[in-house]
């Protein structure tokens, strides 16, 4: 069997050459790909179609203040001695996948900490061009292989014969049950919650900051080990809209998601975000969902914290560039929750790359705070853990620095019969510690339902 397992190479120094080869495929069943794939692997989904990926044909880490420069340099790079053909559909074009840890400083910590342990595999930067990837677009399923060397163009149009054959006979794989959940544990607890809470309103209250983000987590023993592909793809049916992820390096933890936030997407000079802040559960009934929307949209602390989210983005635009339109605000509901959202556009007056953009709104006030030095602060005295690559900037970017990036939240780390789950709170002047907790309870479960 042809295995991308061993095929990854770094790209710090840049290698002799890099070939793409694509062809067009039938249609495939995304979740029987998966599992053709042996780590490394990664899935990306988004509202433009469901990539697979598996195998390193060139890999990028970085770290420090410049991690996001140092990822665009470095790529830059490789594409330039990239030989594809052209023109290709965009979901058949080669990119690099991955994503940024929450801090720049992740990992700095010493090689026993709990957190090291925990995202193993998942440096402060990190992004991976594929050996292989099937994506499936609106333009038909689309199957690129990758490779370096002298022999790039040979070896990739080999492994693009390989695979071609390998999907058009696909085996099935019968999704699996969810593995059952044997024990939960908290941190913070809720008693330690209620006075991390407590502490922030103060700063707050003695204008310290605007608002803070704090986050918990939870631990989870499983009855048995997890299978992600099918997880992810159960995420899939009941989360169609959200970006949906999976990265999973060659050792350590898998870590994946469902997120409904956009951070950033660039298509030459047009940007895309959003702000998406405020919450509120779904009804039993249609009637008691309007009810609910109404109560988020006229509740003045929902509103306040989303506010400071639009106006917050609108400023790290402005930097960029002056032509910022802002839409409607409204309210975006999911399967567990609605939230306030309100679009956001932009026209650069000039090309930028798509990470340029990421670091200017990493991170947002939706998962930071503000002001962003004196919330990020705040973090990190609090919080009992290290985010990781949680509530992080995650995506992919092509050789024009054109791409897609969501924000890592509604997600998971899990590594056999072990997971750990992520959600987090607004917190302003009005915060109530309580209503605050119940408002997690609801962001676990997009996976937490899809594992018990």
């Amino acid at each position: 069997m042809d295995s991308t397992r061993s095929e990854g190479r770094p790209a710090s120094g840049g290698p002799d050459r890099v070939a793409a080869r694509a062809c067009r495929v039938d249609a495939v069943p995304v979740r029987t790909v998966v599992d053709l794939f042996e780590r490394p692997r990664l899935v990306w989904a988004d509202a433009d179609g469901t990539t697979v990926a598996g195998g390193t044909a060139a890999v990028i880490t970085a770290s420090g203040a410049d991690r996001f420069e140092a990822v665009s340099r470095r790529a830059q790079a490789v594409f330039g001695k990239l030989d594809a053909p052209d023109p290709l559909p965009d979901g058949a074009r080669p990119r690099f996948y991955g994503g940024f840890a929450f801090t720049d400083d992740h990992g700095a910590s010493g090689s026993d900490s709990d957190a090291v342990r925990l995202w193993r595999g998942f440096p402060a930067a990190k992004f991976v061009l594929p050996a292989v990837q099937a994506s499936v677009t609106g333009d038909g399923t689309w199957l690129t292989t990758a490779a370096t060397g002298p022999d790039a163009g040979a070896r990739a149009a080999a492994r693009l014969d390989r695979w071609r054959g390998r999907l058009d006979t696909l085996p099935t794989f019968a999704r699996s049950s969810p593995p059952g959940v044997r024990s939960r544990e908290y941190d913070p607890s809720r008693p330690a919650w209620r006075r991390q809470v407590a502490a922030a309103i103060d700063r707050i209250r003695e204008g310290q900051l605007r608002k803070v983000v704090l986050a918990q987590s939870l631990s989870i023993e499983l009855g048995k080990p997890v299978a992600v592909a099918d997880v992810l793809a159960r995420l899939g049916d009941v989360y169609p809209s959200c970006y949906r992820f999976l990265f999973e390096p060659a050792t350590g933890g898998s870590f994946f998601g469902a997120t409904p936030e956009q951070l950033v997407t660039v298509r030459g000079t047009a940007v895309e975000t959003e702000a998406l802040a405020g919450s509120i559960g779904r009804g039993e009934t249609r009637a008691e969902d309007e009810w609910l929307a109404t109560e988020l949209r006229d509740s003045e602390k929902n509103t306040h914290e989303h506010e400071l989210v639009v106006e917050a983005i609108q400023r790290q635009l402005a930097a960029l560039t002056d032509d910022t339109e802002t839409g409607e605000q409204g309210v975006r509901q999911l399967a567990n929750v609605q939230h306030l959202r309100t679009p956001i556009r932009a026209t650069l007056p000039h090309e930028e790359h798509v990470l340029s953009l990421v670091e200017a709104l990493h991170p947002t006030p939706a998962v930071g705070g503000l002001p962003p030095e004196r919330a990020l602060e705040t973090i990190r005295e609090t919080e009992a853990f290290e985010r990781g690559w949680y509530a992080a900037p995650v995506g992919w970017f092509d050789a024009d620095g054109n791409g897609t990036f969501a924000v890592a939240i509604r997600s998971a780390v899990t590594r056999g019969t072990q997971a750990r789950l992520f959600a987090g709170a607004g917190i302003v002047r009005d915060s109530d510690p309580d209503v605050e907790w119940d408002e997690l309870q609801l962001k676990y479960r997009p996976v937490l339902d899809e594992l018990q």
